[in-house]
């Protein structure tokens, strides 16, 4: 048993023996002017009967009913053994179980009825019958609203404690999905930022390979290319690190947006990417809209530099508030056969939990010709349009 736990037993069967002292000291008393003097049985059964009640109290929470009864019919005997009753009565009654509160009050006023036939008392045969019912029942009372308070208490203590640990268990399920989100964010901006650069590099350098015939200029403007595309993803990376690790003293890069898609078709046309722009958006949509917008045609020509390189990117956006934002992303077949970088099989899933969570649809697949379409439609709330400058 811990240490808290025989100290609790210790100081409440203490409390049970201090109680039934005064009871005992004034029962031989009393019985020191009867007749012959308090005999033996008051001063040597009566200790051992009340000693014998305290150790069975030790079970009272295995056995609370059994050895509430137990204890109650003893101190029929043992007026030392009155307050073991009293806190076996107040046990059971922290179960809050009207029968066996019940049953055990009655025992104990029984008990006490018939505890003046083995402790005869001079005058007790006059007291009033009603006298020696009431007393004995106003401390059995006593004795159930107490163990009921302590049950009650109980209750709200586990209750409370069962309340603290659903939400330990809960806030270590919130920690676990917002460290699985994190994950998954970290995935996507980095195969957002590197996967876009990286194919643009490739196929460059798929070009360089497979062209035998290019100028040394033009040689020089792809391994340019080349160079500047890989420096790019060094800092794009950079700056995407910069801002998974909060650094208070780096300034955040600017957030992908509509507005900056013209300049990220002008970079892929600048990597060797054949893009051609088509813009009929009437106004600027909101930030969540823009961003998840650039990002569908960011992984759309990253796609289409990884497995169509030279062929040619038609980017179609149209739309209005009120009426949605329309995306379409068209390529033909291949005609360069180049070395293609392995693919990830992120970038198609990080579209679709985009689009998913901007509440938008999206179709692809291949065209006849060998190609592939990629379409989206955005939901564009009315409201929200502002001037939007075109930039083909």
């Amino acid at each position: 048993m811990p240490r808290a736990g025989v100290w609790q037993q210790t100081w409440r069967l203490t409390v049970a023996a201090v109680v039934s002292l005064p009871i005992w000291l004034s029962t031989l008393a009393l019985m020191r002017n009867q007749p012959g003097g308090p005999g033996t049985w008051p001063l040597v059964g009566d200790p051992l009967v009340a000693l014998a009640c305290l150790t069975v109290l030790l079970w009272r929470r295995r056995w609370p009913l059994t050895v509430a009864l137990t204890v109650t019919v003893a101190s029929t005997v043992s007026a030392l053994a009155t307050g073991a009753a009293l806190l076996a009565l107040c046990s059971v009654s922290t179960r809050r179980r009207p029968v066996e509160i019940g049953a055990v009050v009655l025992a104990y006023v029984t008990a006490s009825q018939l505890a003046v036939g083995v402790y005869p008392v001079q005058g007790a045969d006059e007291a009033l019958w009603w006298v020696q019912i009431v007393v004995p029942a106003l401390t059995a009372g006593i004795a159930v609203a107490a163990g009921a308070a302590v049950g009650a208490r109980r209750v709200e203590v586990r209750s409370l404690r069962d309340r603290a640990e659903s939400a330990e268990r809960e806030q270590s399920a919130r920690a676990d999905r917002a460290r699985a989100l994190e994950r998954n964010r970290i995935a996507r901006e980095m195969h957002d930022v590197l996967a876009h650069r990286i194919s643009l590099v490739a196929m460059q350098a798929g070009v360089l390979d497979h062209r035998g015939d290019l100028s040394a200029d033009e040689n020089r403007v792809l391994v340019r290319g080349i160079a500047e595309g890989s420096h790019q993803a060094l800092e794009e990376l950079r700056e995407v690190l910069g801002v998974l690790r909060a650094d208070p003293g780096r300034p955040e890069p600017p957030q992908p947006s509509l507005a900056r898609i013209p300049e990220l078709v002008a970079d892929a046309r600048t990597s060797g990417l054949d893009v051609r722009l088509t813009d009929a958006v009437a106004g600027t949509p909101p930030d969540s809209i823009g961003r998840t917008c650039y990002r569908i045609v960011q992984e759309a020509l990253t796609n289409a530099a990884k497995h169509a390189p030279g062929a040619v990117v038609r980017v179609t956006l149209d739309g209005t508030a009120g009426g949605g934002l329309d995306i379409g992303v068209r390529n033909g077949p291949a005609p360069l056969r180049t070395a293609r970088p392995p693919a990830s099989g992120f970038g198609l899933l990080g579209v679709v939990e985009r689009i998913t969570l901007a509440g938008g649809e999206l179709d692809h697949h291949p065209t006849p010709e060998g190609g592939y379409v990629l379409t989206a439609r955005l939901p564009w709330p009315d409201g929200t349009a502002h001037s939007h400058e075109k930039s083909v």
